[in-house]
């Protein structure tokens, strides 16, 4: 059998198939099977139909020798994978009928799946989206990233304010992944290097073992499959016996203790020294590993190391990984014997950086006394490097730089290609974050606009609206997203409008029951759903939002028998354990929902809802049941967001401002269909340096005045009037993200969304419209843009 060719798979040989594995695998059986056991056995006889595509492809590249993309990336935020499988091997009914003739029901057995904690937000779910894409194309890729034992965190929210607890996913067994125990590297820490005959030898101080683990990821149809590798930290040695035998417990159990730590928890808090050094290692730790294990399988085919760029295409996701460059020329030079110059321009031919930010905070540097502590021979190659990209272009961007090594710079430089994620913003890197480094390099800045995947966030996520495009204009927009542009042919025909609300409130009322199943919240389905989810951040301006609900709430309060819009405001998304402001906004948004729900003149008009620990799940059924998207942040500051697109994608239209690919969403969709409000990026840098414009802002504004007011009065915190005065303070004193600014113009916009909201037969057109014109923004169209611009990788059919 080919990667092209798949089996027939029946009712009867699926149901076959989960039997066996019930008897075989879990060892029970079916009278006395849990969930749990039908899950486990449903994912088996799934995974067992992946292995032989898995294998045909891998025979395939080899065979070919074709070049191959490896996606570093410090997350893969993937979700459950059952639907997903079913989904992309096209046996979603085959599953449902399977279970149903072994007597259980198919999505109880599918929400037994817990996600997998490897991820955070946008950056790892964009990295989840490309190898779904890059296997639906059959490109050959391996993604690279960490097999975290706890991932992010599990949150919860206790008298209103976030809690943080580990997640448990790994404490049952993960069935879609292979253990390679036999693909393990030896990862080096501290130490010293000295010099021999002149060449360097690193003689480290800490060693652990990077240990793979394998997951399959195939593409639309079966056709092809790609490896998701994750990296286990465990000991070179895996007991101190004679330690033991002392009586050190403690000192016999620390090379495990060392290893477990580093793939343990994504992201620790790195406001601590120990944190920062645990973040570094970690990110050293994955990049060394995935640069060790490309060079051997590239070496395994015979090549000669001078043809590396030829084979290998390293896309770096952010700058987590931004060490492979020097990592890359340090194996090149030291166990390669390639001299300094070939090494560093053979590395650049191979290495891309993606820039997701324009926070300066937010592109990594590392305080160098820390990084030559770490990492002292890349010490030294990034001062190398250094040397010979100022020598070479004028510049005076320096890597190294009053005393910290700067992550993003040393991308860059090591880079052929840097690209930025929406048109806006790859303009705005060119400007402000590498302004001298564009000029250093110029044509090295290029633009890629980030997509989802269609499979995932329409065509699985949404089954009424799936249903409903399919047999509008057929189902060629499974491959190709562009073809849902053929609906506007449709969205002012009443049956399909009238069709289209039905899928919407399909969802609606799935969402609700999901709700009131998990928190007892009961909701009124004939509102508008009007949602932000994403990670909590100032810029992302989630404090605008209840702001602004604060404000409609007095407004409903003042004049209660007017006709209002009734809304339900939806947030969800989780704040970094070390960022105080945003856990602050969380606690705001909890105490404000606590005080609206409850009073009987203004719950039937307004509610708020903050399901605690957003995730990939939960963003499947929020989405599809959106009405108003929010994308709200300040102009100039957001990169892309993918979050505006898959909610776009869903029939839901946003209310946002000139940010990210916010832009590009309202050129394809519609300026008539997207609600814009707010300064521009060129106007919010001009309002910043007028000083003391925030206050003035808030004085000028009657509307937001009185909610801050209530909120210095303690309104919504039982009296307690200092719990919010950082907020406030931060609002009245800094606004860097010029909420104050933005508000008036936000509520203003916020009124008019209520009026067409109130106009059925209007919303529902640019509801449809929203999901028509967004075909473009399907991630097969970004990886094909990688894969021509940057990587000169091609499809293997």
């Amino acid at each position: 059998m080919t990667a092209q060719t798949q089996p027939t798979v029946t009712v009867d040989s699926l149901q076959a198939e989960i039997t066996r594995h019930l008897k075989l695998s879990i060892g029970k059986d079916p009278s006395h099977a849990s969930v749990y056991d039908w899950r486990m056995s449903l994912s088996l006889a799934l995974r067992d139909l992946v292995v032989e595509p898995w294998f045909a492809s891998t025979r395939k590249t080899y065979e070919g020798q074709h070049k191959r993309v490896y996606y570093l990336s410090m997350e893969f935020l993937i979700g459950r994978l059952v639907e997903d499988v079913t989904i992309n091997l096209d046996v979603e009914q085959t599953a449902i009928d399977a279970m149903a003739a072994l007597g259980q029901d198919y999505k109880v057995v599918v929400a037994d799946e817990p996600d997998a904690a490897l991820g955070n937000g946008g950056l790892g779910r964009l990295a989840a989206c490309f190898m779904d894409s890059l296997a639906t194309l059959a490109i050959p890729a391996y993604g690279y990233g960490i097999r975290y034992e706890h991932g992010l965190f599990e949150q919860h929210f206790e008298n209103g304010q976030q809690t943080e607890s580990a997640e448990g996913w790994l404490a049952q067994r993960h069935v879609w992944e292979f253990e390679r125990p036999e693909v393990a590297y030896k990862i080096h820490f501290g130490g010293y290097v000295s010099e021999e005959d002149g060449k360097a030898n690193w003689h480290p101080a800490e060693t652990v073992l990077a240990s793979a683990y394998d997951t399959p990821v195939i593409g639309w149809k079966g056709q092809w499959a790609n490896t998701l590798r994750l990296w286990a930290a465990k000991p070179v040695k895996l007991f101190d016996l004679e330690s033991f035998n002392r009586g050190d417990y403690v000192g016999a159990n620390a090379p495990e203790r060392l290893a477990r730590t580093i793939s343990r928890v994504l992201y620790p808090d790195d406001t601590t020294q120990d944190g920062k050094e645990l973040r570094l290692k970690q990110e050293y730790f994955f990049t060394s590993a995935s640069i060790k294990d490309l060079l051997r399988r590239f070496l395994s085919e015979g090549h000669q190391i001078t043809d590396l760029a030829d084979h290998v295409a390293i896309q770096l996701n952010d700058t987590h990984p931004a060490i492979a460059g020097p990592e890359l020329v340090r194996l090149l030079i030291d166990k390669h014997a390639l001299p300094e110059k070939d090494a560093i321009e053979l590395a650049r031919k191979c290495l891309a950086y993606t820039n997701h930010t324009l926070l300066p905070e937010a592109l990594e540097s590392w305080p160098e006394d820390l990084f030559a502590r770490i990492l002292p021979r890349h010490h030294r190659i990034i001062q190398m490097i250094q040397h010979r990209h100022l020598e070479e272009t004028g510049s005076d961007v320096r890597i190294i730089d009053h005393g910290n090594v700067k992550m993003g710079e040393l991308a860059f430089v090591m880079a052929h290609k840097v690209n930025g994620v929406s048109a806006l913003h790859s303009e705005l890197v060119k400007e402000t974050v590498f302004a001298d480094l564009n000029t250093a390099y110029p044509n090295r800045i290029i633009n890629q606009t980030n997509g989802i995947t269609p499979r995932r966030w329409l065509y699985s996520c949404n089954p009424a609206l799936r249903g409903l495009i399919n047999d509008t204009i057929g189902t060629k927009w499974h491959t190709d997203l562009e073809q849902l542009q053929d609906l506007n042919a449709h969205i002012d025909d009443a049956g399909f409008q009238e069709a289209f609300r039905a899928a919407k409130s399909a969802n609606k009322n799935r969402m609700a029951a999901w709700l009131k199943d998990r928190n007892g919240v009961t909701l009124d389905t004939s509102a508008m759903f009007d949602i932000q989810i994403k990670r909590i951040h100032e810029y992302k301006r989630q404090h605008m939002n209840i702001l602004e609900t604060i404000a409609l709430w007095n407004e409903i309060r003042d004049n209660p028998t007017a006709d209002w819009t009734p809304r339900v405001k939806v947030f969800g998304g989780k704040a970094a354990p070390g960022y105080a402001l945003a856990k602050l906004i969380i606690h705001l948004i909890n105490d404000v929902a606590a005080t609206i729900n409850n009073d009987p003149v203004t719950r039937d008009k307004l509610q708020i809802v903050y399901p605690e620990n957003y995730n990939v799940s939960m963003a499947e059924i929020l989405i599809p049941a959106s009405d108003l998207s929010e994308q709200i942040s300040t102009a100039g500051k957001e990169a892309s967001g993918t979050g505006n697109m898959k909610l776009s994608l869903n029939g839901s239209p946003t209310i946002g401002t000139l940010d990210g690919a916010n832009v590009e969403i309202r050129d394809h969709v519609g300026h008539d269909n997207f609600f814009l409000f707010g300064l521009t990026a060129a106007e919010a840098d001009a309002q910043r340096a007028d000083h003391g414009y925030a206050r003035r802002a808030i004085e000028a504004s009657p509307r937001l005045s009185r909610v801050l007011g209530q909120i210095a009065a303690g309104v919504f915190s039982g009296g307690d009037r200092y719990r919010y005065s950082d907020i406030l303070h931060n609002l009245y004193e800094n606004d860097y993200f010029l909420v104050s600014c933005d508000f008036d113009n936000y509520f203003a916009k916020q009124r008019e969304v209520d009026a067409v909201y109130s106009d059925v037969t209007r919303w529902t057109r640019m509801a449809a419209a929203n999901t028509a014109g967004m075909g473009w923004f399907s991630s097969d169209r970004t990886i094909s843009g990688y894969a021509q611009d940057i990587w000169n990788a091609h499809s293997v059919t």
